[in-house]
């Protein structure tokens, strides 16, 4: 028999979704219960390779970390990686295949749609509970004749769906309202409850506003999560990116320097989440950037991936950022280039697949071509360095020296197509002994590993205590509920 499963939707993007799903996944496996996360469908440059060898969003990767699983292409099934405003690749149970617009996505939809159903109930019959993630808002009704994720999940599994908002942003009263309020009947049924995240105050300020929200919504709140600063980390989310200018909770020095951190941030950035590593240390400020005068007082700049990384090479050379990275490595300061990022640092790059523009000239700071090539390399490292790779584009020749095995080196320019590399504690610790300023000094006790297990238990511990947990298994158990409250548009 299939187990219980539930959806948890937001009001928004970045409402709270991926860290609810991962602390649900977290607080139930503390109680014995074998539990899976899922996502049927996610659209997001932030990705991980998974132990059977494809692609999941990396959200997906941390959910499935609560749940103390290995992250495999089953918990997000199908993975939009935009590559313009307009167009993404495709990936279908962790393998690209193709390119898909978004005025021609319809006709994927009834494939993709089996594809998810299959994925899901081959969960539910292998696990006690499946706590699955909306994309972005189930009030995207726009988008609901080829919804997947949402409601389209929903409907076509049976699943009580509640909703996530961020009180942070203000006005959500009026976002939980109006998400069930521009449904329809049918996907209505489902909507169970509500979830208000990142709360900051008087509880029983806002307490009035729920009870009018049940008395006209006919829906319980289920909880209200305060906010707080230690969940920063693993953001999927590209709105995080462009919200945050300083990735983190920075931490005082350990001597008497501050090392400063330019990591730019590119259109059509790829994850986003390798620099969070260095953003765990002390005295270790990282900001986003995306004008040249930003670069000024940095000691190291970052060029993280890219979904585009000839267009986004473009686009450094518009903002002029191209020539600061290139005067700054002129300087003896350090860059460091993360797969789409060390592709542009090198002397050239020949682009048939991506683009389809062929040949054009990187930055050159690394004497190296690269080559795209049609298959993507998908590999995960876990010997004695952790890591995973995802890039289309091949190093075809190379005069550099070798860093560290995962990488190339000019003198304090670093090249590197493995993600997650910063994670390595002492492989870490060594390159920022080397990029540091005179006086900053490089902190000891930082294991990034056990930072980001501490942020899914303080999320489940969040949870444990602000969410009625008893009414959100019952969910699991008996399903949504029979007779919902049809709410109707003012």
């Amino acid at each position: 028999m299939s187990s219980g499963a539930l959806l948890v939707a937001g009001t928004t993007s970045d409402a709270g979704k991926s860290m609810v799903v991962a602390g649900l996944c977290r607080l139930l496996t503390r109680k014995g219960i074998r539990v899976a996360p899922f996502k049927a469908q996610n659209m997001s440059n932030n990705s991980a390779v998974t132990v059977d060898g494809g692609e999941i969003g990396r959200a997906q990767a941390m959910q499935a970390r609560a749940a103390g699983l290995a992250p495999h292409t089953r918990f997000n099934p199908v993975l939009l990686k935009p590559g313009s405003d307009r167009a993404s690749q495709l990936v279908v149970r962790g393998r690209a295949v193709g390119t898909v617009r978004a005025g021609d996505y319809f006709s994927h939809r009834s494939a993709l749609a089996a594809v998810v159903a299959e994925e899901l109930a081959g969960l539910r019959d292998e696990f006690d509970a499946v706590i699955c993630e909306g994309a972005g808002s189930p009030a995207e009704i726009n988008l609901r004749a080829t919804d997947l994720a949402n409601m389209g999940l929903a409907r076509a599994a049976n699943l009580p769906v509640v909703v996530v908002g961020d009180i942070d942003r203000g006005g959500l009263l009026a976002h939980l309202y109006g998400t069930v309020a521009v449904l329809e009947p049918e996907d209505q049924r489902l909507i169970s409850g509500f979830i208000v995240n990142k709360f900051r105050g008087d509880p029983a300020l806002l307490a009035p506003g729920l009870d009018q929200l049940r008395a006209l919504t006919g829906r319980p709140t289920y909880g209200v999560v305060p906010y707080a600063d230690g969940l920063w980390l693993d953001t999927e989310d590209s709105v995080s990116v462009l919200a945050h200018r300083v990735v983190g909770d920075p931490q005082p020095p350990r001597g008497q320097r501050w090392l400063r951190i330019a990591a730019v941030r590119l259109p059509r950035i790829s994850n986003s989440t390798d620099v969070e590593a260095l953003a765990c240390e002390p005295g270790v400020l990282v900001r986003w950037v995306t004008d040249p005068v930003d670069l000024a007082d940095a000691d190291v700049v970052v060029i993280p991936g890219s979904k585009a990384t000839v267009a986004d090479l473009g686009w450094l050379r518009e903002r002029g950022l191209a020539d600061g990275i290139t005067a700054h490595a002129a300087s003896g300061r350090a860059v460091l280039g993360i797969c789409g990022g060390f592709q542009m640092l090198c002397r050239h790059i020949d682009d048939t697949v991506e683009s389809t523009t062929g040949a054009v000239t990187g930055l050159d700071l690394l004497d190296a071509d690269i080559v795209f090539a049609a298959e993507k390399t998908l590999c995960r490292h876990e010997s004695a360095l952790r890591g995973y790779e995802i890039h289309h584009g091949l190093v075809a020749r190379c005069a550099e020296d070798d860093w560290q095995g995962v990488g190339v080196r000019r003198g304090m320019v670093y090249g590197t197509h493995w993600h997650g590399l910063l994670d390595n504690d002492d492989l870490r610790r060594r390159w920022l002994t080397e990029v540091g300023p005179p006086g900053f000094v490089v902190a000891d006790d930082v294991d990034v590993a056990a930072r980001r297990d501490a942020q899914l238990d303080l999320m489940a511990d969040l949870l444990t205590a602000h969410l009625d947990i008893d009414a959100v298994m019952d969910l699991l158990v008996d399903g949504p509920p029979a007779r919902p409250t049809v709410v109707t548009s003012v």
